[in-house]
């Protein structure tokens, strides 16, 4: 044991003899910003319960329940073929949460890694926008209730997630395009997860507390992986943060992931009557699949539907009728989203924070 750390050492701790599982979890601790301190069976009691986590092989897990060490949360037992009866009998005998098998369960990894690397903060929330159709505003919602939020409670930062790698990037949307910062290109399975604070640090930034996570453009364009998005959004939740997806109307992993972590999904419906018909099929899904899912009706509405009309056919609440907001295609294409206190994007976006508090303002983590 190295005389020099604490006792209550906050490192993960290795505990294997099997050369095969190291650049895995070499990879997935520097995936989620981890520090490692490897031990050889028997561990130090000390060290046993004062590691933040624990990952040991299949026969390291075995010595150390055949000596006496405790069963601990965040134990986790390795592999480097299938698991198979042995390992499974070995995450029993020490009280492993799970088995997991590298390098396939890589991205599984990074994502228990990084849980466990913050101290949970509580007021975390993920809220989810959704187009009802093509070109409903959903991108510039949700980057109006990232930008409305700091006002709303200054004391939470914000995380504002592109989740659609066809929309254009975020970034460009609110003009800090040029601003250096990590984007999904630069997070491969590898990155797929870092701490909330070193995320922040890594992304650029619109304002003070608003950190954008955006998709890119052209060759720099890429669809995020669905353990990444998940381990990104669970970070911010974590610790304390408003996390705001935009999220495309597809029916793949990436998408199904987000709004099982959300709280409250928001679909985004111009006041148009083909746009709410064709928003039904939404509608219906995500009412059968999510417990908090409102409608956004975005004006103007050339024949006089109104936003009640349009929630009463979706069979949605309405959480905002929204104006036309004045000028908007003109700010986005010189320098990006800016908004006014009081403007119709501003209000809609509060009345979104509003339900969210409301609501709990998130889930335990």
């Amino acid at each position: 044991m190295d005389a020099s750390r604490p006792l209550n050492d906050r490192r993960v701790l290795v505990v294997t003899d099997d050369a095969d599982l190291s650049p895995s979890i070499r990879r997935a601790a520097a995936a989620a910003d981890r520090e490692v301190g490897e031990h050889a069976p028997p561990v130090p009691r000390q060290r046993w319960d004062g590691a933040s986590q624990v990952l040991l092989d299949a026969a390291s897990a075995m010595a150390c329940a055949a000596a006496g060490l405790p069963r601990r949360p965040g134990l986790v037992v390795l592999c480097a073929a299938e698991a198979g009866l042995a390992q499974w009998r070995a995450a029993a005998a020490v009280g492993a949460e799970t088995v997991l098998t590298l390098p396939a369960e890589e991205p599984e990894l990074v994502a228990l890694l990084s849980r466990r690397s913050e101290q949970a903060v509580p007021g975390g929330a993920v809220v989810a926008m959704m187009g009802g159709r093509g070109g409903a505003g959903a991108s510039v919602l949700a980057a109006a209730t990232a930008l409305t939020a700091p006002r709303h409670r200054p004391d939470r930062r914000v995380l504002l997630v592109d989740c659609d790698s066809r929309g254009g990037g975020l970034d460009l949307l609110l003009g800090v395009e040029q601003r250096p910062g990590l984007r999904w290109s630069g997070v491969a399975i590898e990155g797929g997860r870092v701490s909330a604070a070193a995320l922040h640090d890594a992304l650029p930034r619109a304002g003070s507390s608003v950190a954008v996570l955006s998709c890119g453009r052209g060759a720099m364009s890429v669809a995020p992986r669905p353990a990444a998005v998940a381990a990104v959004i669970e970070s911010g939740r974590g610790a304390g943060e408003l996390v705001v997806c935009d999220v495309p109307r597809t029916s793949d992993a990436t998408v199904a992931g987000v709004l099982d972590l959300a709280d409250l999904v928001i679909v985004v419906v111009p006041a148009q009557v083909r746009a709410a018909a064709a928003a039904e099929s939404l509608a219906v899904a995500l009412r059968g699949a999510h417990p908090n899912v409102g409608v956004v009706v975005r004006g103007p509405s050339p024949g006089g539907l109104r936003g009640g009309e349009v929630a009463e056919l979706l069979g949605l609440p309405l959480i905002a009728s929204m104006r036309p907001e004045p000028g908007l295609a003109t700010t986005l294409d010189h320098g990006g989203l800016r908004l006014r206190r009081g403007s119709p994007l501003a209000a809609a976006a509060t009345a979104i924070l509003d339900v969210l508090e409301v609501g709990g303002a998130g889930r335990a983590s």
